[in-house]
């Protein structure tokens, strides 16, 4: 099953990369999501802090729309990067999906990306003034990096990372104008001004390392810190900003959550709902650390890989990587 793949079986290598995702978590972390997901379950129709979920729109796999990261936008809409496509696109409330660019092809075709062996669009945000920034990797120094699109303007790439790195998970810090980005494979996370430029290694602390496939993930500015998920060891992790801008120590804030990746609090102190890709389920973590799991694939989630709240609504991307099946964006309302 983990055999290499030739460039044409391409989709077969998404597979193999969400399921080594899901193989490679802990042991301990995947008895203890089973756990659980099995407790839950009984209870969740009566206490869930989630209701209501629905599939707002459908994606079409075979053009590659493999939904792998979100950022919320005005009037119920969301930005969503198409990992397989190389494209940004535009859901609207009703589910209808606009193209808003279509990154370029590597010369090779991508086949040295690191970690997946083709090129692929990643994380996303979207600033105050509508500026949308993502991540593109391709294992080409000529490419891969942090990139840009304004309202109504053309991609270009603003700063340049490593071609050996997987740049994955994006955050804007609004107030410093900083962005922040983790890098699975190399166990980095960068950091680079909205202007772009030069990126700085802002923290490699050993906790945001692989362990065989990919290590720092998801990642969001929260309370005066960078958080950042590790999938291979299926954690959270908490990394406080310092007043002169420099990485604090790693405080492991929740373990055992196999093949977690993207993840959103909730707007209570540091709860926070993380999508765990293999598993195909939602976790809500508490600020203890401890978590239950309060949606699954009855709801609709096909490996779900990004979650983003706006108000009391959760929107919810499943990208299939294993299922292979129906790629959607879910929508969920927060009782709060």
């Amino acid at each position: 099953m983990f055999k290499k793949l030739s460039r044409s079986a391409v989709p077969a290598a998404v597979l193999v990369a969400a399921a080594a995702a899901a193989a490679l978590a802990p042991a301990s972390a995947s008895a203890s999501a089973s756990a659980s997901a099995s407790a839950s379950a009984s209870a969740s129709a009566e206490s869930a802090p989630l209701s209501s979920a629905r599939i707002a729109a459908h994606f079409d796999l075979s053009k590659g729309q493999t939904p792998e990261n979100l950022a919320p936008a005005s009037g119920g809409a969301v930005y969503v990067t198409f990992a397989k496509a190389r494209q940004i696109a535009k859901v609207s409330p009703n589910g209808t999906t606009r193209i808003l660019a279509t990154l370029p092809e590597p010369a090779d075709g991508g086949i040295h990306t690191p970690a997946l062996g083709f090129p692929l669009t990643t994380g996303i945000v979207r600033a105050h003034d509508g500026t949308l920034y993502f991540l593109y990797a391709t294992g080409t120094p000529d490419l891969t990096g942090v990139w840009r699109l304004r309202p109504n303007g053309q991609p270009q790439r603003i700063a340049a990372l490593p071609a050996d790195g997987l740049p994955n998970g994006l955050a804007l810090d609004p107030l410093t104008r900083t962005l922040y980005v983790t890098d699975s494979v190399l166990g980095t996370i960068w950091s680079v001004p909205t202007t772009g430029g030069t990126p700085t290694a802002w923290s490699t602390a050993p906790e945001l390392a692989s362990t065989g496939f990919l290590g720092a993930n998801g990642l969001k500015i929260h309370n005066g810190a960078v958080w950042a998920t590790n999938l291979d060891q299926g954690t959270v992790l908490r990394i406080p900003v310092l007043p002169d801008g420099r990485a604090g120590r790693v405080r492991t804030a929740a373990t055992g959550l196999p093949g977690i990746d993207d993840f959103a609090f909730t707007g209570r102190g540091d709860q926070l709902l993380a999508a765990l890709n293999g598993p195909g389920q939602v976790a809500l973590v508490q600020p203890s650390g401890s978590h239950s799991i309060v949606l699954t694939q009855a709801d609709g989630l096909r490996n779900p890989t990004s979650i983003a709240l706006r108000g009391n609504t959760v929107h919810v991307t499943s990208a299939a990587y294993i299922t292979a099946q129906d790629p959607n964006l879910l929508r969920v309302h927060l009782n709060r």
